[in-house]
């Protein structure tokens, strides 16, 4: 055990984990008003759902010996509870497999929180928690499985654990999670809102994002906790975790002023919600990359993800699907243009080792990441629509149009997120001695 390692990684993981409120804020700051407390919710709730499965079998599923040896499913009893790892220094790598497993845990949260964007204003939050653990008991947990769980092999070079079949089988990059984690949660994001529909009165009547400095701050937050995601990818405090930091932090800044530069040359200005959407394509996109490009390649990558998710957001006025938070044309287009980049900007000089279209490497490495990518889009749609179309045939999903109306706030959570121009506590209860004296000299100043 590397003690070094081992704190690089339990931070990192603490930055994840601060994602996902950063995600509830950026979501909340981008609805109306009245849905602001729901989609703080829709994040919290997958923080506590989605972190009890993956300690009960999530993890096992995800990094469990092989089920048939074809890189599809780890077994989900091999590790159930993690108990097993308890009052012995198991290790993954140069790390305790506990600290492993907390670091992968924040991503299985984050990735099902991010759904919830697509469907803002119209989920009841009931059936919203059965999908969210339906999706990562039947969804994430297996694709995690397929990119993230590599072979084990003895000093002689023999395999002695089977790994999933797109990190070791295929070979295609993904080194933080552009395939498990966006393109996961974009395609499911698109499933839902093909069995959701629209909100009621969209696109006219849906009103503009209500607070956008929350929208800065829970991108700010995301941006500081990307750092760990990406970087505490390396798994050891060292060369290759420094790289693609520095990658991290330059494909979002490039794509912000590509997106910025979009909308300056189609609508004139650049916005503020413009600018952080751009700086969440940038991060979605090199998230795959982090690993495989030179500075000058995540910059690359980071512009062109910025252009291309600014013009992608626009198509569901084109295509008729109401995205509530465009997480089909930030996080599914950005993750494709990621995952595809590497294909073509890929250097043998980066940590990865491997060259891409642009540095000589021909097509090889480009198919085999379209690949990893349409299989984990097609396995993410088909199981999302299934698991979808389930929970509203047996106990409904969609709010009713009357409480749509009413504020999904109030009657999903019998909460209201602002309480403007309430100077008294509405709530009366005994009066006591203390508020008698204070009535009594408020009528001597009256």
């Amino acid at each position: 055990m590397n003690s070094g390692d081992t704190a690089w990684v339990l931070v990192c993981a603490a930055l994840v984990m601060l994602m996902t409120p950063g995600l509830a804020l950026f979501y909340g700051g981008m609805v109306r008003s009245r849905g602001v407390l729901n989609m703080l919710m829709m994040s919290l709730g997958s923080l506590g759902l989605v972190g009890v499965l993956w300690v009960i079998y999530g993890y096992s599923g995800a990094f469990g010996s092989d089920l048939g040896g074809v890189g599809l499913l780890g077994s989900p009893a091999e590790f159930f509870g993690m108990s097993r790892f308890v009052g012995q220094e198991s290790l993954s790598g140069s790390i305790p497999t506990f600290a492993f497993a907390a670091f992968q845990a924040m991503f299985a949260i984050l990735t099902v929180a991010l759904i919830s964007g697509a469907i803002a204003d119209r989920a009841r939050f009931g059936p919203w928690m059965l999908f969210a653990g339906l999706w990562a008991t039947l969804v994430y947990f297996p694709v995690a499985h397929w990119v993230f769980a590599f072979d084990e092999t003895n000093a002689a070079g023999e395999v002695t654990a089977v790994g999933g079949w797109i990190a070791n089988r295929l070979a295609a990059i993904d080194f933080a999670g552009g395939t498990a984690v966006h393109i996961n949660a974009g395609a499911a994001a698109l499933a839902l809102v093909l069995v959701l529909g629209p909100r009621t009165g969209w696109p006219k009547e849906t009103g503009k994002p209500h607070n956008l400095p929350l929208v800065v701050l829970g991108a700010g937050l995301l941006w500081f906790g990307w750092f760990g995601f990406n970087a505490g990818s390396a798994l050891t405090a060292g060369t290759t975790a420094a790289i693609v930091f520095v990658n991290t932090l330059v494909g979002a800044g490039a794509a912000m002023l590509a997106w910025m530069l979009v909308e300056r040359i189609r609508h004139g200005k650049p916005t503020t919600l413009g600018a952080v959407s751009g700086i969440i394509a940038g991060l979605v996109a090199i998230t795959p990359a982090c690993s495989a490009v030179t500075p000058m390649g995540a910059i690359a990558v980071g512009s062109i993800a910025g252009a291309v998710c600014a013009l992608a957001v626009e198509l569901k006025y084109r295509l008729r699907y109401d995205d509530s938070l465009d997480v089909i044309g930030v996080h599914l287009v950005g993750g494709l243009v990621g995952t595809l980049l590497v294909g073509l900007f890929a250097s043998e000089s980066a940590p990865a080792g491997v060259a891409g279209l642009f540095y000589g490497g021909g097509l090889d490495q480009l198919w085999r990441q379209a690949v990893g990518a349409v299989a984990v889009l097609a396995y993410s749609l088909v199981l999302s629509l299934g698991i979808a179309w389930v929970v509203r045939s047996t106990i409904g999903f969609r709010l009713d149009p009357a409480d749509e109306d009413t504020g999904i706030d109030e009657t999903e959570h019998a909460e209201s997120g602002y309480h403007f121009g309430e100077a008294r506590n509405t709530v009366r209860g005994p009066r006591t001695t203390e508020q008698g004296s204070i009535e009594a000299l408020e009528g001597s100043v009256r």
